[in-house]
This record gives structure tokens, sequence and C-alpha cells, in this order.
């Protein structure tokens, strides 16, 4: 019988190591629920005392009598005492942990001690906030969900793009309708450009104007010229085209305020005018200059309506979704007073703190941290804010080059005619001859 029990348990043993792979890998979440949160519970439970010690967590009580030097009355040592935790609550992909702070302490020592937590409890990562005061909770996820995302499904909306996953296994959706401006920084071969390109395939089947300015003379976003109602590529057409959406944006004020409203979604459906993106990559390009009169007066030009777009435009169904490689205060005044008025935020991997504080700074100190922490590998991966408040990591999903030309080729019929703008550029050729 002993052999064959032995032969028996290990059949069995084998049987569930393989059972178990397949569940691992098919159903993630299924194999979280069942070994991975227990395990994951069990190591939070038992090693939290060691790790709030090792990391300063924990804060010494002195009692009611003491000798000097820190000793009780019975001689033995002062203890320190760990702040005390919840039973550690499995989410889908992870756990969170809230944690009971000491008098005294504040959610930066936490934030300091995550990467500890991280080796800890053998986890992906270890997100800190505060929920309110008092307390911090500790969310701990068990793998990298941007690693392999799934495209979650969303609503279709007019001016809504389903661009790729949150962290939290959620769509990744930028509305336009409920953020109206957004600011995108990355370095080359980040996912900006992969993210523009995941865009304008998304707003191409939608009634809906695109209007590129390009300053690297189209390289970019000239690959969507079918679908494009305009492009500028060079700071010079492009204030022609900024002047010309700024003097439509005063006749869609005055068609607004002679039907005796605040918006152009509240005009019948005849009269409301097409709605209009902008889409503007490489914004430093339009504000450097070489120090003559002419590129000053230029880059001031182009400081000035973009700023008029950005305050105004919203109501009216003028968007702007700028973006570039470095975006920091040293661009001059105008970066930063633009900045205020672009309520989205995405930050990719950046090569300088100056642009993830430009960028997310304003709004959430955190989530600089998180921004710079993205690595070269990470390639679309970002933190983008939501119309909540909050912030998240996420990754835009893969649209090759040729698919998104091949989508705006194939609704470049959908391309509304903006005839101000064509004569515009047009003038602009004629002059240059």
């Amino acid at each position: 019988m002993g052999p064959l029990f032995l032969a028996f348990a290990l059949a069995v043993l084998a049987w569930l190591l393989v059972v178990g792979d397949l569940v691992r890998r098919h159903r993630p979440a299924w194999h979280w629920y069942l070994i991975g949160y227990p395990t994951a519970a069990w190591r939070v439970v038992f090693t939290w005392r060691r790790v709030a010690l090792l990391n300063d967590l924990a804060v010494s009580r002195l009692p009611a009598r003491t000798l000097v030097g820190h000793l009780l009355v019975k001689g033995e040592p002062v203890r320190p005492v760990a702040p005390r935790i919840s039973f550690p609550r499995a989410t889908r992909m992870g756990l969170s942990v809230v944690v009971r702070l000491h008098a005294g302490q504040t959610p930066a020592t936490y934030m300091q001690a995550a990467d500890a937590l991280v080796h800890a409890w053998k986890v992906h990562a270890v997100r800190v906030t505060s929920p309110e005061r008092g307390l911090v909770l500790l969310t701990a996820t068990a793998t990298d969900p941007l690693e392999r995302p799934g495209l979650a499904s969303a609503p279709a909306e007019l001016l809504s793009a389903l661009i790729g996953a949150l962290e939290t296994g959620g769509a990744w959706v930028m509305n336009l309708r409920l953020v109206p401006h957004w600011l995108i920084a990355g370095v080359t071969r980040s996912g900006k450009s992969t993210l523009l390109a995941r865009l304008i395939t998304q707003l191409a089947p939608q009634p809906v104007a695109l209007v590129g300015i390009d300053c690297k003379g189209g390289m970019e976003l000239g690959l969507f010229t079918d679908r494009l109602s305009a492009l500028a590529t060079c700071r010079r057409e492009a204030v022609a085209v900024l002047t010309v959406l700024v003097v439509d944006m005063q006749d869609r004020m005055s068609a607004c305020r002679t039907a005796g409203v605040r918006s152009i979604w509240e005009l019948p459906d005849k009269l409301r005018p097409v709605p209009v993106v902008v889409l503007v990559d490489e914004i430093a390009e339009l504000y450097l200059s070489d120090g003559t009169r002419q590129s000053k007066a230029e880059a001031e030009q182009c400081s000035t309506l973009l700023l008029r777009l950005a305050q105004l435009g919203a109501a009216l169904g003028l968007h702007l979704v700028v973006a570039g490689q470095r975006v920091g205060s040293d661009l001059g005044p105008g970066v930063t007073a633009l900045r205020a008025q672009l309520g989205g935020r995405i930050c990719h991997r950046v090569n300088d703190p100056g642009t993830a504080e430009m960028t997310l700074g304003d709004l959430n100190k955190d989530a600089v941290t998180v921004a710079q922490a993205i690595t070269a590998q990470e390639r679309g991966v970002a933190v983008c804010t939501g119309p909540d408040g909050g912030w998240a990591r996420a990754r835009s999903h893969l649209t090759p080059t040729d698919e998104a030309v091949a989508t705006a080729r194939k609704y470049s019929g959908m391309t509304p005619e903006l005839p101000a703008l064509d004569r515009a550029l047009v003038a602009l050729e004629g002059d240059g001859k």
C-alpha cells in the first residue's frame, strides 16, 4: 500500500499542478481568488509587524511609569507598536488593506515604504492613498494588469473615444464632452503617437471635423490627411488656421446668443455647427522662437489663439488635444496659462521631471511620481486623469499605422468641409509664391 499510495499522491499532485497552470493562464481571476489571494493575505498578516518596524511605520509608546532611558519599572524595554490594519480584502487581481495611522503619522511615510511592501508581499505594485484623515489605503496588484490589456467595451457617444484599458481593468475613454481639452506628454517611442492615431481612428467615423497642426512638416498627422478638414505643417500655417477657428468661435457665440442658449448642444440639430477637434502635435514648435521679430510675433500669436480656444471653446464645440515631448515653463508663460485650461492630462514616459510636473503636478503629486517610474519597456503606458478628478495608470490600444491610415481613408467621405480654413491656407500658399 505504501508505494501505491505514494504513486497515487504524486499523480494527484501532478494533476493539480497542471490544472492550476491552465487555470492561471486561461482564468487568471479564478486562480487569484483560489490560490493567489489566500497566499498574499497570509503574507500581509504575518509580515506586517516586521515590515512596519523595519520601515519606520511603528511608533514607540511610553508607559505611564518609566525609568530614565525608556525602561519600564520592571526593567522591560519599551516596544514599538505597529499601526492597526484591517484584514486584507480581495479585489479582482489584488487586495486592499486599510491602515489606521498613529497620531502624528502622515501618508508620506507609507509612500516611501511602498517598495518594501511590494517585496514583502511578493506583489507587482502597492499604491498608497488616503481616503480620509487618519487612514491610509494600501492597494496591492498581484500582476501588471497592463502587460497584456484587453480592450474593454465602452458606450459609443459623440466625441468619445475608446483609447485602451485602465489599470483597474476598466475601459480608458477620452470623452471630449465631459473633459473638452487634453494635454498629452511623452518622449519619442513612449506611445504618444500611437495614442493620437488611436484617437483619430475612434473619431473618424463620427460627424466631427478634425484639424491637424503638425509643425514637423506634417510627418505624423499628415498620414491622416484623408480625414482631416485642414492640416497646418508650419507655424505660419498654424497661425492662419487658429485665427480662422477663433473667428468661427465668435460666430458660434453669436448663434448661441441669438437663440438664447449657452452652448451649441442646446441648439436645434439643423442650426448646430459641426464639432471641431484640433490636434496639435509637438506643442513646443509653436512656442519656440529663433529670436527674430517675425518668429516672436508668430509664437505670441499661437499662444494667444490657443489660450482663447481653450478658455471659450468647450461650450461651442471646439476642442483641443495638445501633445508634446517636452512641456515646461521654459517655453514661456503662455504654456503655463494654456496648461491650466487643459483639464485632461496624459503623461507617458518623459525625460525630465519638469514635464511630468507640468503635466500632472497641479493635479496630484503622487501621479507625478508614478509617471516618472514608467520604463522604456512599457510603451503605451501612461498616467491619465479621469472626469472625476482622479488618476490611474493606463495603456493605449496598439493601433498600427497602416490600420489607422486605412481607417482615415475609409471614412474620408465623412470629412466636413470648412471653407474658411481652405481659403486661409490657399492664401498663404499664394503669398509664398
